[in-house]
């Protein structure tokens, strides 16, 4: 006997015995129909729901569908941040000695692989997802597209209104790499700073630049890495002293000039979620999705300190939100491609709306876009 699992996973939108009866039932049947499984070829199904879901044991799906001879165990994940709600996951067991074809795990209503704690452990990717009815994007391998198709999402916005996270997340899920084009602007204050070079001064920090290696690689599932001149940034970027200076030398139309130079030979390379202040109206103006992600500036910055706080850093709620205001006028007055919204982007508010919330709009959009462009 030669023993393989295919994995499943769906959501579903109420903790309610029906729902997640219904659910069950339904990822079951799409993995038994799209692996041609018969019930004689399942040794065993594990199944998992996140804590949200309690009214019903998924098993009792399981026997619903005649699956009495075979072994069945349910078990309660623990509660990670970012990880889905409503989620109900299976692992089937079957005796490949039986069934003959590729192995195909399905994925429905919008659900992932994997919790974010076990995607980011060694090794792991993340799996092409299968859902016909949620039209998710299929892709042959991380970072690839479907053949002929480059995908290209710009994401701006405001400081603190989530557009890293949710371009991270955006990317995972298409499969695509991203760019965090704000931590080049960042690695670039970070030199001028160790190096005592004046964040207003045009002439000297492209001279700095001139001679700097900002450079990006992305690792198999499509999430960037850093360097600057050859080392690997990390969180030294990330501090309030560099997020503000970062600001400061974007203003200089310089500065600006070289590193959009730089991301558009990244983005020109082939599918990529890139974000920041200007990608939509200057960097990838002919992207196939913009985005304009905002928040309110009191939930942006509680946003921020909740960051810090979980960093263990010190921070000011006030003086954070002081710093935001600053950040957005000098975005928005810049003289050099200012922050403003493409005229043929989406604005989507993520004041009131979950991380997962604010991704499975923009996915649901970019399925609006390629449906519009197969009718032209």
């Amino acid at each position: 006997m030669q023993v393989r699992a295919i994995r499943g996973a769906t959501t579903v939108a109420r903790n309610t015995e029906d729902e997640i009866l219904e659910g069950t039932r339904e990822l079951i049947r799409e993995v038994v129909a799209e692996n041609g499984i018969c019930k004689d070829d399942i040794i065993s199904i594990l199944f998992s729901v996140t804590s949200d879901l309690d009214a019903a044991f998924p098993a009792k799906a399981a026997r619903a569908e005649g699956m009495d001879d075979i072994a069945l165990m349910c078990t309660n994940e623990v509660p990670v941040a970012g990880s889905l709600r409503k989620c109900i996951r299976l692992m089937m067991h079957i005796n490949t000695g039986k069934t003959n074809g590729e192995i195909k795990h399905i994925y429905l209503n919008g659900a992932k692989i994997l919790r974010p704690d076990l995607v980011q452990q060694r090794g792991i990717q993340d799996a092409v997802p299968y859902d016909e009815k949620c039209s998710t994007t299929d892709f042959d391998k991380p970072g690839d597209a479907p053949a002929g198709e480059k995908i290209r999402i710009a994401i701006d916005g405001p400081a603190g209104a989530g557009k890293s996270t949710t371009a991270r997340k955006v990317a995972r899920q298409l499969g695509i790499p991203y760019l965090d084009t704000g931590a080049m602007y960042r690695a670039a204050a970070l030199k001028a700073t160790n190096e005592k070079i004046s964040y207003y001064d045009p002439e000297a920090l492209e001279r700095m630049l001139s001679a700097t290696d900002i450079s990006v690689s992305f690792d198999e599932k499509g999430e960037q890495r850093l360097f600057l001149d050859g080392k690997d940034a990390g969180d030294s970027i990330r501090t309030p002293q560099i997020t503000k200076a970062a600001s400061d030398i974007a203003s200089i139309p310089a500065v600006r000039r070289i590193m959009v130079e730089m991301q558009r030979k990244i983005a020109s390379r082939g599918s990529i979620v890139m974000d920041g202040r200007d990608i939509g109206t200057h960097v990838m103006p002919d992207a196939d999705l913009k985005i304009f992600l905002t928040a309110s500036e009191e939930e942006r910055a509680n946003r921020r300190y909740l960051e810090l706080a979980a960093k263990k850093q010190m921070a000011d709620k006030e003086v954070i939100k002081k710093d935001i205001g600053i950040r957005d006028r000098q975005d928005t007055e810049r003289a050099a491609a200012p922050l403003r919204k493409a005229e043929d982007a989406i604005v989507i508010d993520s004041t009131n709306m979950t991380p997962e919330e604010v991704v499975q709009a923009i996915i649901s959009n970019l399925d609006l876009h390629k449906d519009r462009r197969k009718c032209l």
